[in-house]
């Protein structure tokens, strides 16, 4: 019989050879990266304020010129993103990360107004601004050149601007009450919890039409033409009266 001696290192080598070959490194996922381009729609000449504002105080500031987003880029890493949905449910700024691709050339009208106080506001602050974009294009000779001044007149660049607001209707879905039947019971620790545990809600639901919680505020460019015909003096009523 052929008796093969090893020694230590030798039987180690053989009961453990699996720990001396090197492991290979595992392959990284592919990861998918989304890109995404869009325009921006800046020059919608609406905003949105609170319900609650008041809308009598909305008074026309200024006018400057600026440059807007044209066109946004989203980039989002899929890998990352589902990692962070379990990590963070709350979401993060950079999932997807959206970066400005291009500017373009703006006008930027401001209004203030009058409000209620944000809950998020020490100061409880009444006082708020409003702004919307025009292009260059969109407005007459004779209010950029009016803009372009030293010193713009600011209620003769009111003249340019026309405001309308308006609350449009939102369909919603509600609790039927008349249909509906709640079981008793009390908030413990921020949750609704039955008085009978055996009891069951029997709830059923119904579509309304309410206002808007927001009212819309639109801007729009007053034509040369019409202003003018507004700034003229009306002669016509008084020569008719003369001529009587």
């Amino acid at each position: 019989m052929i008796q093969i001696k090893l020694s230590p290192v030798g039987w180690g080598v053989l009961l453990c050879g699996g720990l001396l070959v090197p492991s290979l490194p595992a392959a990284e996922p592919v990861r998918a990266i989304g890109t995404q381009t869009e325009d921006a729609h800046a020059f919608t000449h609406l905003a949105y304020i609170p319900a609650n504002s008041e809308l009598g105080t909305i008074r026309f500031e200024g006018i400057k010129r600026v440059n807007v987003p044209a066109r946004t880029k989203h980039i989002a890493d899929a890998h990352y993103c589902a990692e962070l949905a379990f990590s963070d449910p709350g979401g993060s700024m950079f999932c997807p990360y959206s970066s400005t691709e291009s500017v373009t050339a703006a006008y930027e009208v401001t209004y203030s107004f009058t409000g209620q106080p944000m809950a998020s506001d020490e100061l409880a602050s009444r006082h708020f601004a409003l702004a919307v974009y025009f292009r260059p294009d969109e407005l007459a000779p004779e209010v950029l050149r009016a803009v372009s001044a030293r010193k713009p007149d600011r209620t003769e660049m009111a003249g340019y601007f026309a405001v309308k607001t308006y609350r449009e209707p939102v369909h919603r879905v509600v609790i039927d009450s008349a249909r509906s039947s709640l079981c008793p019971g009390s908030y413990r620790d921020g949750v609704w919890t039955h008085n009978d545990q055996s009891c069951q809600d029997d709830i059923h639901y119904t579509a309304i039409t309410t206002p808007s919680d927001s009212v819309t505020v639109r801007v729009d460019a007053v034509p040369i033409s019409a202003k003018r015909r507004r700034a003229r003096p009306q002669f016509h009523d008084s020569n008719a009266l003369l001529l009587r």
